[in-house]
């Protein structure tokens, strides 16, 4: 079978077909988008979707779909939550500074979900110090900028899965960079912006962080790229990828953040 990620819709195709014997194929989201777009460009049904998405599983090779474990779906519901929340509490903010007049009504809703935020936080701290699948978070708080939600994000997402390499973890999250040339004409390096976006979010704010610390050797990377040239942006981002190299590292060879073993090697020059 060949499914695409639908949140918990595909989680139960998968469950049940593993239970069932079959072999399930996960099509990344954008690559498959624009593959059926391509097969079929001038309708989109459930029945056109499915048979592009066979012909999409032919044509190179899947990884395989595995079911996530119950540990893992317990803490990813609850980071899911905590993401909800936080936005309600951000929009309920922005309408606070807005509407002069409804700022005693609007205030006991944003303190409700400022106590039910910290409650979620408990829960995913706990999660993650009581579960042993999920030692590697302890790791990850070492690592300069990466906060609890953060660390157990990751970790998440790293027990949950199999990847073989620090880099197959960043080109997941979507801070690997895509290269486009041909012929004489090279274009401007981007980053892919795959895969999981909020993961991606997470990091760059991690590298955000970094910027209010002491010392950090992220933040002097981050320094560096500035005097280069680079803009704020593009810094953050390549800091932002090197902190997920790190990430998939600890993950992979165990151990502590050892600011001494972060190798910031220059980055190639822009087209």
């Amino acid at each position: 079978w060949v499914v695409e990620p639908t949140g918990r819709y595909s989680s139960l195709v998968v469950k049940q077909a593993a239970e069932a014997g079959r072999v399930v194929r996960l099509a990344p989201n954008r690559a498959a988008k624009l593959f059926l777009r391509s097969a079929s460009p001038r309708a989109k049904t459930d029945r056109l979707d499915s048979f592009g998405l066979a012909l999409f599983g032919l044509s190179r090779p899947l990884r395989a779909f595995k079911p996530k474990e119950e540990a893992v779906e317990h803490l990813d519901q609850l980071l899911s939550a905590r993401r909800g929340l936080s936005r309600s509490l951000q929009s309920l903010k922005q309408q606070r500074a807005e509407l002069a007049y409804a700022r005693e009504a609007l205030d006991p809703a944003i303190q409700a979900l400022a106590k039910q935020i910290k409650a979620a936080d408990k829960s995913i701290g706990d999660l993650t110090k009581s579960n042993p699948d999920f030692k590697l978070a302890e790791a990850l708080r070492g690592v300069p900028g990466v906060g609890p939600v953060a660390a157990a994000a990751v970790a998440s997402r790293l027990c949950g899965r199999d990847f073989a390499s620090p880099d197959a973890f960043t080109a997941y999250i979507g801070l690997d960079v895509a290269v486009r040339q041909s012929g004489k004409s090279a274009g401007r390096a981007k980053l892919t912006k795959q895969g999981d976006s909020e993961l991606r979010r997470l990091l760059y704010m991690a590298a955000l962080a970094n910027l209010r610390c002491r010392e950090s050797v992220f933040k002097d990377r981050y320094r560096q790229l500035k005097a280069g040239g680079r803009s704020s942006t593009a810094s953050l981002n390549i800091v932002a990828r090197k902190i997920a190299h790190v990430c998939g590292a600890l993950q992979r060879h165990g151990g502590e953040f050892d600011p001494a073993k972060v190798c910031c090697r220059p980055e190639p020059p822009r087209a």
